[in-house]
Formats: structure tokens, sequence, C-alpha cells
């Protein structure tokens, strides 16, 4: 064959290889759904509560609905988590510390447990996680039984595994200059063209350290809330998230009549927050507050179109969440969200509500909880002592209560061995009424209800001038306003009207004026000698006797009399001009 006949050929074969063939037009890749199951909150409550919640719908009705429980919670949490392509359920702190009995005598364990099996995939670390110090919040991420504290660990589960979840603390440094658990993680789903990436940021707020006990976070710093969480939204961009979550435990104050899944107005100590925040963030999941909402933070600022959402307290509520993430683009194109009342048929007396979907308890976790509380009930209804009528509820932190008084009138009684001639109880630590039997019986687990935190007693030796600086610590800015109650002997009273500094009107012991030069022998809880609640001033005491265990003191005080009087009211007094 004549080569010069091959060249040709070739040159048309080349040709031919170089022309584009058209191609089908790719299929546009359908959105994915995530759904999120949004928890807050939580403190360790395993039983239903014991009264009903009030719920104001969205046509502005007020409801009283029975609900919570653990078993309840975990069968809303099963039917909403459903729904979408794929699903989480993240927490924003709070689930233990200030809990019930059937949990907290138990270091809450059974929250640890009962979170595991409602399938809990991120908690935020809350103030309360730090309760019993960070070495034990340890524990309960990692498991195992090394005691921390007053009470036994593993008391009722010998193998006590620790949390099948995460926690998450950005914000939580420790001296070692790492956080104390990861500030985040990121859950990737699915595979191909429909795989997607969802990070999440978890953090607590940042005054922390005011609101617990400062020797369970000697040795961590807390850092500011916003630029924590702008430090990582690149990082997780960067590893290809197409969602950014933020859980953080703090929260918006909405008005009291806003509908359970409304906003209304957007205020409080998040919001400042907020205005901060990188507008890459798609959902903030919030709490601290006990409030409910579902807010749409673009009313305040189009640039950051994300939605912050807070279902209550005490597992009554969770919100459900739907982000439909464009894979291609790799963002979230919307957000769904409302709030789910957790009603129950376990109250006596109280019908459902047929607004709201009842829930049926879930079998495994509802024995699980049952274990526990047979393992409490013992304790829980031991007398110990009778008391002249109900104490009632707390009430604002800057009410006086008959409660409080008794509170600190037992904790004089049960440290005059150690030269206390005052005793100081403040009022944000008393968490529930003592309301006896018609004989005036007054159970461990009353008592127990009232203080849940397991507090030793401090009596140190303070100066005169010490102690009113000390009462004006309740009216200044650096803290919630709260007043003390006070022991029997001991009084003051104040005007908020006045300069800051100066509120405190006149302060007495045995009548008589306190003395700025003298030395006055004053007892508190633990939490307060080490200066929490921003009561720095306790901390400056000489001369420190440890003391019982507050609910040991209480209880001691109510044996020692066939029947303790409710102590009156009227030894702290408001002066205000209104």
């Amino acid at each position: 064959m004549n080569l010069r006949n091959l060249l040709p050929l070739a040159a048309a074969i080349a040709l031919g290889a170089c022309v584009s063939v058209p191609q089908a037009p790719r299929a546009p890749v359908a959105p994915v759904t995530v759904k999120i199951v949004g928890l807050n909150d939580f403190h360790g409550n395993l039983e239903p509560l014991s009264r009903p919640i009030g719920v104001t719908d969205e046509a502005g009705k007020q409801h009283e609905v029975a609900a919570g429980g653990a078993a309840y919670l975990a069968s809303a949490v099963a039917k909403y988590r459903t729904g979408g392509d794929h699903s989480l359920v993240i927490a924003a702190g709070d689930l233990i510390g200030g809990s019930p009995l059937v949990s907290s005598l138990f270091l809450d364990e059974p929250a640890i447990g009962a979170m595991n099996r409602i399938g809990l995939d991120f908690n935020a670390v809350g103030n309360h996680e730090f309760d019993r110090g960070w070495h034990e919040l340890r524990r309960m991420q990692d498991g195992g039984c090394e005691k921390h504290g007053l009470r036994e660990p593993c008391a009722v589960e010998p193998d006590f595994g620790g949390a099948d979840f995460s926690f998450l603390a950005a914000n939580v440094i420790t001296a070692g200059g790492e956080t104390l658990f990861p500030g985040y993680a990121i859950r990737r789903f699915g595979t191909g063209a429909r795989k997607v990436a969802v990070g999440v940021i978890g953090l607590t707020l940042k005054e922390t350290p005011t609101l617990v006990t400062p020797g369970g976070v000697a040795g961590l710093t807390f850092s500011d809330e916003a630029e924590a969480i702008n430090v990582l939204v690149p990082e997780i961009e960067r590893q290809g998230a197409d969602a950014i979550v933020v859980a953080i435990h703090q929260g918006l104050q909405p008005e009291p009549s806003t509908p359970f899944s409304d906003c209304g107005a957007i205020a409080g100590p998040l919001r400042a927050i907020l205005e901060r925040l990188d507008p890459r963030v798609d959902l903030v999941i919030s709490g601290h507050t006990h409030r409910t909402y579902v807010c749409d933070f673009a009313t305040v600022d189009p640039a950051r179109a994300f939605t912050v959402s807070s279902a209550g307290y005490g597992g009554t509520l969770l919100t459900d969440i739907t982000l439909t993430i464009d894979p291609a683009a790799g963002e979230v194109t919307e957000t769904a969200a409302h709030n789910v009342v957790v009603q129950n048929a376990a109250l006596d007396g109280v019908a459902p509500d047929p607004s709201f979907e009842v829930f049926q308890p879930d079998p495994e976790l509802a024995a699980y909880v049952t274990r526990y509380a047979q393992a409490a009930q013992q304790a829980e209804m031991r007398p110990v002592g009778r008391i002249s009528g109900p104490a009632p509820d707390p009430g604002p932190a800057t009410e006086e209560t008959a409660l409080g008084n008794l509170i600190a009138d037992a904790q004089l009684f049960a440290t005059r061995d150690a030269g206390a001639q005052i005793a100081l109880m403040n009022n944000s630590g008393v968490r529930a009424p003592i309301v006896p039997t018609e004989d005036g019986t007054v159970t461990f687990g009353d008592i127990y209800a009232a203080q849940p935190f397991g507090n030793a007693l401090v009596t140190k030796t303070y100066t005169g001038a010490q102690l009113l600086a000390l009462l004006e610590q309740q009216f200044d800015e650096d803290g919630f306003v709260q007043t003390f109650s006070v022991s029997e002997g001991f009084a003051f009273s104040y005007d908020l009207g006045r300069p800051t500094g100066s509120r405190v009107v006149s302060a007495t012991w045995e009548g008589e004026p306190i003395d700025p030069a003298a030395s006055y022998r004053v007892t508190m809880n633990s939490f307060l000698a080490a200066g929490g609640d921003t009561f720095t001033v306790f901390a400056e005491g000489t001369d420190a006797v440890t003391g019982p265990n507050d609910l040991d003191a209480m209880e001691e005080y109510l044996g020692a009399a066939e029947m303790r009087q409710l102590p009156p009211t009227g030894r702290v007094t408001d002066v205000t001009q209104r």
C-alpha cells in the first residue's frame, strides 16, 4: 500500500478524535434534608414533671399540659428525628446538675444513661455541668467510678460507661491551652453527589465561673462566646461543612405570652453574642434561660439569617428542625423549626390536652428510670422531721422567703461549734418548695429537692466592714441581683433607688448595728465561700472551718424539735420607693 495514501487517512482519524460528541445534560442533584432534634436544660429530669407546664399556642391561648419524662422524651425524639435523609440530636447544655433526687442522688449517672438511650449525638457544656467540678464532668464523658465528691459513684451501675455522645466546649480552656472537650465536631452523611457534612460547635456562657463553685473550675478559662465560635467557622468550612450549627448554653428572653414556637422581640443576653456571629452560621440551638422560642435572626440583621431555638426546661419540649442543603452549592437553602410539647398522660387529675400530641413511654427507657427510682425511693421517703406548714416556692431571687430563712437557721444551728453568729443563704440556691404531709412530716426527698447541690457548710471570720461590703454585693452590677436569706438575730434593709455601693440602709446583729471594726463569724455554703454568684467578698474571710453537708445540717435541725416552726419573714426589708 502506498504510504502517501495512508497519511490522509491517519489525519482524518486524528481529526475525528478531536470532534466533541454532545453529552446528555446531568440531572440536577436533589437537595438533602437533615433532621435535627434540639434539646436543652434537661437537668436530670428522668421522671415526668410533678405539675403541668404552661404553654401559649400560636393563637395566644394558654394551656396547662402534663409533660416531660425521659421515657416520653425518647419516643418524641424517635418520631421527630425521622422524615429526612439524615438526623442528629443536639443539646445546648445543663443535661445534668440541679437535678431531682432520682438523678442527682446517683451523681447524674442515670441522666447520662438516659441520653445514651435517647440517642443524643452532641451536648454543649452548660454551667451546671460543672456543679461537681470539671474532673467529675470528665468522668461523665469517659465513664468509670473514680470518686470526686461526697457521694459514692456507680451505686446502681457498677460499670458506668460514661456518655456515648460527645461533650463540646469551644470556649473552655485548660491550663495547658487546650479545650476541656473538643470545640466542634463534623458529622458526614451520604455518598457521591449527595454527600453532605454538618459542623457542630458547642460552648457555654463565659460567666460560668460565677455560677458554680470556683474550685470546680479551677485552672479553666472561659473565653468570649462569639470569638470562640468565629475562630472555628472558617476551619469547619475548610473541612467541607455544608451547614454550621452552634449549640450554646446562653439564651434569649421573649415576653412571657410569646407562643412556644414563635419569638416576639429578640431580647436577652444571647442577643449581643448573636449580633457578632460569623454570618456563615446556619442554626443556633440555645438554652440557659429555660424559655421556649424559635427566632428568625434576620429580623434583627438580614446578613445573619440563622434560626435561634430553645425548648424550655426539663425535657418537656423539643425543637423539631429541618435543614435543607444543596449539596452541589454546599449550603443550607432552607431552615424550618418549631417546638413540640412532650405531652404525657402520667399526671393524675390532668387530662391530656387535645391540642398537643400525647406520647407513649419508651419501654426500655421506662424500665431504666424505674430501676433508679426504686433505688432512690428508700432514701427519698425517709422522714427527717416536721415543720409547721408549707414552705412555699423560692420565688424571685430578691424575695425573702420563710424557706430561705429556715435553711439559714439550720446552717447557723449546725455550725455553732465553729463560733457561727450569722448564716447567709443565696436565694438562687433554693430550688424547690417544701410541702409537708398533713401532720407536718418532711422527707429527705423534700429537703433534697430544695437543696440539690450537696454543698458543705463553711464558717469564716469577717470584719464588719467586709460584712457590709458583702451585703452590698447583692445589689451591684457584676451579677444578677438577689438577696440573701438570713438566720435568726440578723437583719438588714436595702434601697435599690440609691447608688450602687450604698444600697444597704441598715444591718444589725442581735439588735445592734454592725460595727465595721468588729469581727463576726459567718456561715455560708461552700459555693458562696469560694466566691460563687459573684460574691467575691466571701472568699476574703479568714479562719475557715468546714462543717457538715447542708442536707445533714437541715436534717439535724428538723430532727432536734418535735415540730419546727417556719421562721417569719421580715429579716430582710426592701425600702425602695416605687
